[in-house]
């Protein structure tokens, strides 16, 4: 899901971003007010139509990041609103990493907006600062007209009609079954390249994280790049065995060594329970 040009320090601190929270600009977003910061909420009626999900605004988990046996700073993953995208009402979902050692330093800060109906990604931004390397991009997806659009001016087609970026991906994985054994074949990753992705749900097992001990269900990713999702990198992720699905544990084999991530804190959500709920298709 990234540029084959970026550097090796670059290449990790994005791809543990897409690990950590993903199977993973500077002009005015479209529909906000420009130099708002903090667009006002989207409110949700009773003729708001919602997937049912197991995550909703308020949502934020706290992870702590190691290297090996080195802490390399803190992330997160947040749902911090609904907002309004081109007149749909969409979740905001945030996810950053912050930390640096032995010459690592890493501020990514990645936001996608995600159809409260539909479960499909209609933005996405990446804001990028990894050892020297830098980036600001940001990506509008049309779903109904089959594109996307850079800011940069380049566009391109999705293979799916419910497509989904980085961030949006770690989301919808909450929503499926997860059942020990499954195996599941996706092209919604709305770049061409980083499809298919595929997703093996293992076993169950119990972890102990800061925040506590859990049940989880464990899930390996694996998705047609060379990063940490590639089938050598044998990525596992820790999902609670339990409605929530949170993200409490991942693990993962760099050649610079062992990526974990830790969950420290939990601030449950508000999922929508909306008259027109409906599960996800």
């Amino acid at each position: 899901m990234r540029d084959a040009a970026e550097t090796a320090p670059a290449r990790m601190g994005a791809a543990t971003l897409c690990v950590v929270f993903s199977l993973l600009t500077v002009c005015a977003l479209p529909g906000v007010v420009s130099g708002q910061s903090n667009p006002i909420p989207t409110p949700v009626t009773a003729t708001t139509v919602a997937a049912l999900v197991p995550f909703g605004p308020g949502e934020r988990l706290t992870y702590k990041v190691k290297w090996g046996i080195f802490t390399l700073g803190t992330g997160q993953l947040s749902v911090e609103s609904i907002e309004q995208v081109r007149g749909r009402p969409s979740y905001h979902l945030n996810m950053k990493l912050d930390g640096g050692k032995l010459g690592l330093t890493v501020h990514d800060n990645h936001d996608s907006w995600l159809d409260v109906e539909t479960l499909s990604s209609r933005r996405f931004r990446q804001d990028i600062h990894e050892v020297n390397y830098k980036r600001l991009r940001q990506y509008e997806i049309y779903p109904e007209e089959g594109r996307w659009e850079q800011d940069n001016g380049e566009g391109g087609e999705t293979m799916d009609v419910a497509p989904l970026d980085d961030v949006s991906f770690m989301y919808f994985v909450r929503t499926l079954p997860l059942i020990p054994g499954d195996v599941y074949f996706y092209d919604r990753y709305f770049k061409e390249s980083g499809n298919p992705t595929e997703l093996r749900v293992l076993r169950r097992e119990t972890i102990e994280v800061p925040a506590g001990t859990f049940e989880t269900v464990v899930v390996q990713p694996i998705i047609q790049t060379s990063g940490m999702f590639s089938d050598g990198g044998e990525a596992e992720m820790y999902f609670t065995d339990d409605d929530r699905r949170l993200l409490v544990y991942m693990k993962t084999n760099l050649s610079i060594g062992n990526l974990t991530l830790h969950l420290e804190k939990i601030e449950e959500g508000r999922p929508l329970r909306t008259a027109q709920a409906v599960p996800p298709s």
